[in-house]
């Protein structure tokens, strides 16, 4: 029983150690997230005309949707349909083509707002180059610049 116990302790040390090893912190940058817009509700399908090819939508505040906004609609039955704003609208009335899907009068209305980056955001960083692609990168950066300044002989003349 002592030679069991002999063999038993050194295992359960090692089991332990390897239950502990922490992971190595990332090396690179902390991925960004991208900030989640909840659908908000807008209005009710107050009309659906026989055709189906649009509708009109009763806003429940000051229609401040911009054209060519993309909308969805859900009826208390699960259907769906996705809707374009025209930017036409009178009064609490505004209306919207149908895209997609089946709309009822009293479906509700809900528009997702985007979210406005700044154009920094939208181009890629440049980090973690081999050395000869990131010389490349410079150059190309340089000569852009160049070619951006104004000439002086071009700033002497005017």
């Amino acid at each position: 029983m002592a030679a069991f116990l002999i063999c038993l302790l050194p295992i359960l040390a090692l089991a332990s150690c390897s239950l502990s090893k922490e992971e190595p912190a990332p090396t690179g940058p902390a991925p960004k997230k991208e900030p989640v817009t909840l659908p908000r509700l807008i209005g009710r399908i107050a009309s659906v005309p026989a055709d189906h090819r649009f509708v009109l939508i009763q806003s429940y505040a000051k229609w401040d949707i911009a054209p060519d906004s993309i909308l969805t609609s859900r009826g208390n039955d699960g259907r769906t349909a996705n809707l374009l704003a025209t930017g036409e609208h009178l009064g609490q009335y505004a209306a919207a083509d149908l895209q997609s899907g089946q709309v009822a009068v009293g479906d509700a209305v809900f528009d997702r707002p985007e979210i406005q980056s700044k154009a920094d955001d939208l181009t890629p960083s440049i980090t973690n180059l081999p050395p000869a692609l990131q010389r490349a990168v410079e150059i190309q950066e340089t000569e852009k610049a160049k070619k951006d300044e104004p000439d002086e002989k071009t700033e002497k003349a005017q």
